[in-house]
């Protein structure tokens, strides 16, 4: 199985991704760039710290460049931003990183980056897609040189994926603030992609899970969410952290603790950055939001007279918007986000950054900030609960959901959006229910003004499927 999803192809390691099927997929990226790029024969390849991922971007960098493409392959592990920077810095035809990002160890995945620096657009999937058909009904033979021979003939170039996307960073936030703000802070890179990153910024940080670990330890998930932040939310709490910031396996979402140990969920991170660019920057352009993120952002916007664009879930849908308009920021319920200050993609570390900006220059703590939208917004409160189950259960929840049920539970329906899932809109909440584009799972959302109506949502949602 081959299949695209939200964010690439992934699959798990010898079962689905394997370097078989990867092979057919960089034939058909060979063949997508020589067809719509002809004139710019190049692509950036990137890899992750996941089990074989050096080894799987050195084939995917073999096939590249026997098919005629010039290779840029990072020389060490590196985030997808920086992949997706150095896709735009080098001007590539297109990036390639591989990696499953927050998808648990055993699998692996290939995600395509555009030459503007940030995900494939959904068009260049499709025309991904239509290529690996070809390859798929007639494969060829592999007859590739060895890597040593494609890098004497320099047609695979090694490079320093970190330098000069630190550098940007440097240009982009106020280091020198948040250094004379003297924040007690600690980071958890979770074993991914962003280990000793943040300490080459902020060279007092402390941090855990900061050493090469392609089976991610006991962690399970690197996914900087709540349920698997908890040895961070104890060490805050512990040894008293002004703030903790955790990035995913391929560093490009970012989990937020405050001072108290309480987890930030993304929703009031996108909101504390809105408001940051908007009110105190003074930067201007439309808003992104994917179905799953708080609607929060739509009583700003229509407060302060923003455009904002809806879309479904996946951040190739946002990239594609901020590289056609003018968009101060756009992003999703998973801890992603893009602003007009950086590239358009996600990126843990340059949001976790940007956030200590707003706490050094407003002088406020996480807390506060947090505060100040419950006085604005009223209260907002979230959670997510992803479900396996098998296939029958899962068809019969879409199937009863499909239906747009007038009640969820005590709950009067008002109001339906189906462009990415169901989605119900209550009195002064929403419960939205949608496949996963990455892991054979269910996802359950809901934000609501109460913790409780939150839960009640969750467990009314599971009840469809008896």
């Amino acid at each position: 199985m081959i299949k695209f999803g939200t964010d690439g192809w992934r699959g798990l390691i010898a079962r689905d991704f394997t370097f078989e099927n990867l092979s057919y997929v960089a034939i058909a990226t060979a063949r997508l760039i020589k067809k719509h790029y002809y004139d710019n024969p190049t692509a950036v390849v990137g890899y992750d710290t996941r089990f074989l991922s050096k080894e799987f971007a050195e084939e995917v960098a073999q096939i590249l460049a026997w098919q005629g493409i010039n290779v840029y392959l990072s020389d060490n592990f590196s985030s997808t931003p920086q992949i997706s920077f150095h896709s735009k810095q080098k001007k590539v035809a297109l990036g390639v990183m591989i990696t499953a990002s927050h998808n648990p160890p055993q699998y692996n995945g290939y995600k395509l980056k555009a030459n503007f620096g940030g995900p494939a657009t959904p068009e260049q999937i499709s025309l991904l897609e239509n290529e690996l058909k070809k390859v798929l009904s007639r494969p060829p033979q592999i007859k590739y040189k060895t890597f040593k021979n494609y890098l004497d003939l320099q047609k695979i170039k090694l490079f320093d994926a970190k330098e000069s996307y630190l550098r940007h960073i440097r240009k982009k936030i106020n280091i020198e603030a948040i250094l004379k703000a003297n924040f007690k802070i600690i980071v958890d890179p979770m074993y991914g992609a962003g280990l000793k990153t943040f300490e080459l910024l902020l060279p007092n940080v402390d941090s855990l899970h900061n050493e090469y670990n392609p089976g991610f330890g006991d962690l399970g998930h690197p996914e900087p969410i709540f349920e698997y932040l908890g040895e961070l939310i104890q060490v805050v709490k512990e040894k008293r952290y002004d703030i903790g910031l955790a990035t995913d396996g391929d560093a490009d979402r970012l989990g937020v603790i405050d001072e108290d140990g309480n987890f930030v969920d993304s929703h009031r991170v996108f909101m504390i950055l809105l408001k940051y660019l908007y009110e105190i920057k003074k930067k201007r352009g439309a808003v992104v939001k994917t179905v799953s993120l708080t609607s929060m952002v739509n009583k700003y916007c229509e407060k302060h007279g923003i455009e904002l664009y809806e879309t479904p879930v996946g951040f190739k849908h946002t990239a594609k918007l901020m590289n056609e308009k003018n968009v101060l920021i756009g992003g999703e319920e998973s801890g992603g986000l893009g602003t007009s200050i950086h590239i358009p993609e996600r990126d843990g570390i340059f949001n976790g950054l940007l956030l200590l900006e707003v706490m050094a220059t407003q002088n406020k703590s996480l807390k506060q900030l947090c505060k100040e939208l419950d006085d604005e917004f009223g209260v907002h409160r979230y959670q997510r609960k992803d479900i396996r189950m098998t296939p029958l259960e899962k068809k019969q929840i879409l199937t009863a959901l499909s239906k747009k049920p007038k009640k969820i539970g005590n709950y009067v329906v008002l109001n339906y959006d189906t462009r990415d899932g169901y989605k119900f809109f209550i009195e002064n909440g929403w419960l939205l229910v949608r496949a996963s584009g990455t892991e054979p799972l269910l996802r359950f959302y809901a934000e609501a003004d109460s913790d409780k109506k939150v839960v009640e949502l969750l467990n009314e949602a599971l009840k469809f499927a008896s």
